[in-house]
């Protein structure tokens, strides 16, 4: 029971996806990454560790079994442009964004 529900949802992503991707084929993509970055991302809500506090990944709060990954990726772009003061990770970011806008978007 609990395969054939799996398998249901993922038939209903792939149609979904399809609609946002009206031509096939693939893209065949290499990424080299050489640079380092220490902290992972200097911004109020990703934490020291690269993870990001963001309410629609967390069990307790927003995250529901519908969420695609397409909502996830849109929030965490969403949260990257627009940080969220009311639930801060770091505090060093935290404080810089709140006495120096200018500052930190460099």
């Amino acid at each position: 029971m609990v395969l054939e529900i799996a398998l249901a949802r993922l038939a209903q992503e792939r149609a979904m996806w399809k609609k946002d991707h009206p031509f096939s084929g693939t893209c065949v993509l290499a990424l080299s990454l050489t640079s380092v970055f220490d902290p992972p991302l200097f911004h109020p809500n990703v934490f020291p560790s690269g993870t990001v506090c963001l309410s629609i990944l967390d069990v307790q709060k927003d995250w529901r079994t519908s969420l695609t990954i397409k909502d996830i990726l849109l929030g965490i772009q969403s949260l990257i442009e627009s940080p969220n003061m009311m639930d801060p990770a770091q505090k060093e970011p935290f404080e810089t964004l709140g006495c120096d806008y200018f500052a930190f978007s460099l």
